[in-house]
């Protein structure tokens, strides 16, 4: 850690597949003690797929359990049992299995922290061009996902008007836009 804040001993609470829960005892600088929980996850990548030529940006819609509904977003996800893959790697991959594009050209915008406040997850923003239509290859857990593309001005405006939801889309698409990049 740092001068700020020492850890005294730390312990998994929670493990799984997807994420590892673990308690820390710390002390801070002025010595007084305190608890911190730390969420574990991989970091993950989001891809804002764009076809250029029409205006167009592709979002998934699926089912998201924690809060019990369905929402639009951009691709993306993670690879929990590979996680030293290159992100531009899980992001070509992640792409084609959720949407069926292929990307000609992906280029790296960024990269953030989720939730930093209570987990060390982080994620990697890449835009993908140059998109060729094909299969998808989705996991079980996404044969409820639909994908569709969306003009621009329209996913700003479900984003203005609360439609989408989803702070990472939201993130990306702001820090895109920032860069000028859309």
């Amino acid at each position: 850690m740092s001068d700020d804040i020492t850890t005294v001993s730390s312990r998994t609470v929670y493990q799984n597949r997807w994420m590892r829960v673990r308690e820390d005892e710390i002390v801070r600088a002025d010595g007084s003690p305190g608890l911190y929980g730390v969420v574990e996850k991989p970091d993950f990548v989001v891809i804002a797929p764009i076809d250029r030529e029409r205006g167009l940006i592709h979002l998934v819609e699926q089912y998201r359990y924690p809060v019990a509904g369905r929402f639009w977003e951009l691709p993306q996800g993670s690879w929990e049992t590979a996680p030293a893959t290159a992100p531009e790697d899980v992001a070509r991959a992640e792409l084609i299995e959720e949407t069926g594009l292929s990307a000609g050209r992906m280029t790296r915008v960024g990269e953030l922290f989720l939730a930093y406040g209570y987990s060390n997850q982080r994620y990697h923003v890449f835009l993908a061009d140059d998109l060729v239509a094909g299969a998808t290859a989705r996991e079980p857990e996404e044969q409820d996902l639909v994908s569709r593309p969306f003009p621009l001005a329209a996913v700003e405006a479900m984003i203005a008007d609360g439609t989408i939801r989803d702070a990472t889309t939201v993130a990306a698409i702001g820090l895109m836009r920032l860069k000028r990049l859309i």
